[in-house]
């Protein structure tokens, strides 16, 4: 498709970000290409930001420093560094109550090794990564166009992971240095992007869009996206339960609401935006999978029973959609524009 602006988007989700880095590594064995090298921006909120930075992360010799199949390797072998806490933690946390459910030692060392130096201009292809800043009260975005243009905008990639990532409750708000002169606290206070876009193809429709515009005198690209969730929830709240639940019983569930609420309604804005007439190249696609029959929708059970499921649940939803990853890999794959 010559002119397209080709976009990816990878919904949060914690653990369940399995499911789109196996989506991930799919499409770039039936392209024999990179994702960096595939797409012109690759958005990603929470643990598809930290997909996202993984896939454009540059390697010495420039080239994406991981694969997509390695990424599935990171959440099975990481998982439980990143989800996992002392009966000292526990106790002083007074369980969940007093302070956030996990400590920062192992999302933090996990990040710092798989993003090392990296700093967000040094992206291999466009991202876009929301967070969401609390003292300022704004949803704030991560851009590697931004990062390139002013090094008040820049940021070691592993920081950026970190602060899209800090689901409230489960980690503390991220706390970024900056010497940005228009911040007089000289700092950057963050909590996860699904607060507001936990699916964040819309954000990144808007960044393709105004970043085209941009360089081409104000004319209107052609755009496809392909956005890639990480399992529906599926869980009901029961009624009876929660007729009855204060402030403490609804901390962690309506972290829930909210992020299962945005994307479902993210998904319907985008399909509307880029529907097409009959007979023209689809513009947006779609891969998502429910957890109804198995695979816990928790963004923290790194246990190798659920990690097993949610790969299988990958796996079937591959082998469900065979024929949609093909037209987005003819969609998406090298043309003689590129």
């Amino acid at each position: 498709m010559p002119g397209v602006v080709k976009v990816l988007s990878i919904d949060g989700g914690g653990i369940r970000g399995i499911i789109p880095a196996s989506l991930l590594a799919e499409i770039e064995r039936r392209l024999d290409a990179r994702i960096a090298d595939t797409f012109d921006l690759i958005a990603g909120t929470s643990t598809g930001g930290i997909i996202a930075l993984g896939l454009t992360a540059p390697a010495g010799d420039g080239t994406p420093a991981h694969r997509a199949a390695e990424l599935v390797d990171l959440y099975k072998r990481e998982g439980k560094r990143i989800f996992s806490r002392s009966i000292w933690h526990e106790i002083r946390a007074v369980g969940t109550a007093a302070e956030a459910k996990y400590p920062l030692t192992g999302v933090e060392g996990v990040l710092k090794q798989y993003l090392k130096d990296s700093q967000l201009k040094d992206a291999l292809t466009e991202v876009l990564v929301p967070a969401y800043e609390i003292e300022d009260r704004i949803p704030w975005f991560f851009s590697s166009r931004m990062a390139a243009a002013d090094p008040n905008y820049d940021f070691p990639m592993w920081q950026v992971g970190r602060a899209t990532s800090a689901a409230p409750t489960y980690f503390e708000p991220a706390c970024i240095p900056t010497d940005d002169p228009k911040n007089e606290r000289g700092y950057w206070a963050l909590v996860d992007g699904g607060v507001f876009a936990n699916n964040p193809a819309m954000c990144a429709l808007a960044e393709a869009t105004m970043s085209y515009r941009g360089a081409h005198g104000g004319e209107v690209p052609d755009v496809v996206v392909v956005s890639l969730g990480t399992g529906e929830l599926t869980r009901p709240i029961s009624y009876d339960k929660a007729e009855n639940w204060g402030l403490l019983g609804w901390a962690r569930p309506v972290l829930g609401v909210v992020f299962d609420g945005v994307s479902k309604t993210v998904d319907f804005q985008v399909a509307e935006l880029c529907r097409v007439t009959e007979g023209q190249p689809e513009r947006y696609y779609r891969l998502q999978v429910d957890l109804k029959d198995y695979g816990s929708d928790d963004l923290d059970d790194a246990s190798g029973t659920n990690l097993l499921a949610l790969e299988r649940l990958a796996h079937d939803l591959i082998a469900r959609e065979s024929g949609k990853l093909d037209a987005i890999c003819a969609a998406v794959g090298p043309s003689e524009d590129r």
